[in-house]
């Protein structure tokens, strides 16, 4: 394909947004930007940087003093970086978890992260997944897609994950885990995760990830034979 366009893709915590998008990028040879670990790794930095009490209060007054301190690079290979320190397994951590969605809430995490992430995908010819790609990131996005699943299949991809690595929970609490985030993510004041009206929503519950690239490819062919 000689149209390379901006590839926008929203959805829920554990619903394949990730897996989709990676998948896509190589198929296409475009560039995948991972949004959430870019808020993966200010919540990491956060708790590194003792930011949050043992309560999961913020300090935001020195968050905003430090968020100018704060340097984030993904390599070609996906692997991520605070501050030149590798943090690609650091982030993937259920303590991360459970804070990414509050972080990722405050205005100024998100102006400083939206605006590395527009950067970044100035040029096209990418695939970036997260919560508000389609909605602010990228409102002009050729294709903007939603993806969705049940919550049963959602806590089953989420354990199979943590169970890869090494990490022990159980169903109930990754489960709550994963709709105190959908509450989250849906409800902040700033870009809250919401399914934009020209987003083609995909239900990945019963698709093999075969065939959520394979449906993903012909909308991107839709979208290609039209510019």
């Amino acid at each position: 394909m000689k149209n390379k366009i901006t590839i926008a893709i929203d959805g829920y915590a554990a619903c394949g947004k990730s897996t989709l998008a990676k998948d896509l990028a190589k198929a296409l040879a475009y560039t995948f930007i991972d949004s959430g670990a870019m808020y993966r790794a200010v919540a990491l930095y956060c708790l590194d940087h003792k930011l949050i009490d043992d309560n999961g209060h913020v300090n935001l007054a020195q968050l905003e003093n430090s968020i100018g301190d704060i340097s984030i690079e993904i390599s070609t290979d996906q692997k991520v970086f605070l501050n030149q320190q590798d943090i690609t397994e650091a982030i993937r951590t259920p303590r991360v978890a459970a804070i990414v969605s509050k972080i990722a809430a405050f205005k100024v995490v998100r102006q400083k992260l939206v605006e590395e992430q527009q950067a970044l995908g100035k040029s096209g010819g990418i695939v970036m997944d997260g919560r508000d790609i389609g909605s602010v990131v990228f409102p002009e996005a050729e294709l903007k897609l939603f993806v969705t699943a049940s919550d049963e299949i959602r806590t089953q991809r989420r354990l199979a994950e943590l169970q890869s690595k090494g990490e022990q929970q159980t169903e109930a609490e990754v489960l709550a885990n994963l709709k105190s985030r959908d509450h989250q993510d849906s409800t902040r004041a700033e870009s809250p995760l919401v399914q934009v009206a020209d987003a083609i929503v995909l239900d990945t519950s019963d698709l093999s990830r075969e065939q959520q690239l394979k449906w993903a490819l012909l909308e991107v062919q839709k979208i290609v034979e039209k510019i």
